[in-house]
């Protein structure tokens, strides 16, 4: 069964979205769920190398890249990454850029759609 987690929210504004969001596909991936992540809006700044503010208990970007090596498919609003000013080499890997064609595919395709 296919999960597609939507993050929008801020990354790092001092509360646990994003990262109870990352936890729960983990929890997924863990349970033998196929997971899908499109980060969209101020969320693509997870995906930004060296994001993690000094003071955060926990780096997004990390958790990302451990759950793409856990299976986890993971793309990136270009849109959003373009707006957020986000430059080509500063996103942590370059598979992940995508299209609202990617999304809408992911959409259809996926059993479940959560957002965050």
């Amino acid at each position: 069964m296919k999960t597609l987690l939507i993050l929008s929210h801020k990354a790092y504004d001092g509360g646990d979205v994003a990262w109870n969001a990352l936890r729960l596909a983990e929890t997924l991936i863990g349970t033998g769920h196929g997971v899908r992540i499109f980060l969209m809006n101020d969320a693509v700044d997870a995906s930004r190398k060296q994001a993690k503010p000094e003071n955060a208990e926990f780096d997004l970007g990390q958790m990302l890249l451990d759950l793409e090596k856990k299976g986890a498919e993971i793309k990136l609003c270009t849109t959003c990454i373009n707006r957020c000013g986000i430059g080509k080499g500063d996103v942590l890997s370059q598979s992940w850029p995508a299209t609202m064609k990617d999304l809408a595919a992911w959409t259809v395709d996926s059993e479940r759609v959560i957002t965050f």
